[in-house]
């Protein structure tokens, strides 16, 4: 039942980036045996894949820094809103170590070149830059304008049938990583599939009949 995840921050950012006190405590490295940090930073990695891969729709919301694992959870994210405060970047070769598990998902969402320059200046960029770059679509100047936007865009998600919504991201995410061929296949049988179900024989009607389609939520997905 749920349509869409929408991730936020509080007090003026979004992501302040790795608590770096804790990160400086970390404990010794055993004399035998894989060393314990790899198992914990590797699970930071998978939760970024799985919301890479969430069928609902994924919505972030920006306002202030968005630096360090933030940056890649905007980066697995289907919409992004920008409030005109929002900065990216990834900073941590300044303090000496890297942005590990966030860097398949930056460098999907800007490309390698924006991605290399970003990591080897440490540059931190605005939110109009971010939008230039791809990282969100949409520039909000206040508030206000931020809530509205938010709003509409959840209108837009809720008239999409759940099934239809999620096929078409599993289809888009399999052409990084997927031959063309293997995907046009895999489109066509999933559009037979979805065309023989009642769902698409009453969204067509209502679309002819410029009536709502019955899954639609008049307004909106509940943010979760």
């Amino acid at each position: 039942t749920a349509r869409a995840l929408v991730l936020r921050g509080r007090g003026g950012a979004f992501c302040a980036g790795g608590d770096l006190g804790a990160m400086s405590d970390m404990p010794a490295k055993p004399r035998k045996g894989p060393d314990p940090l790899l198992a914990s930073y590797r699970v930071f990695g998978r939760v970024l894949a799985r919301l890479n891969r969430l069928p609902q729709a994924v919505i972030s919301v920006v306002a202030g820094p968005a630096v360090g694992g933030g940056f890649g959870m905007v980066c697995c994210s289907d919409v992004v809103i920008l409030h005109r405060s929002a900065k990216f970047g990834v900073p941590e070769p300044r303090s000496g170590f890297i942005p590990s598990q966030i860097l398949p998902f930056v460098v999907r969402r800007i490309g390698e070149g924006a991605a290399r320059a970003l990591a080897v200046t440490g540059a931190i960029i605005d939110a109009q830059e971010a939008r230039r770059l791809g990282v969100g679509q949409l520039v909000c100047a206040s508030a206000t304008a931020l809530e509205r936007r938010l709003l509409a865009v959840l209108q837009d998600v809720g008239r999409m049938e759940p099934d239809a919504l999620a096929t078409v991201k599993r289809l888009i995410l399999g052409c990084a990583s997927e031959s063309e061929e293997t995907v046009l296949d895999r489109a066509s049988l999933e559009l037979v599939r979805l065309l023989r179900r009642p769902q698409a024989r009453a969204g067509m009607r209502a679309f002819l009949l410029k009536r709502p389609p019955p899954w639609a939520r008049k307004q909106g997905p509940r943010p979760a």
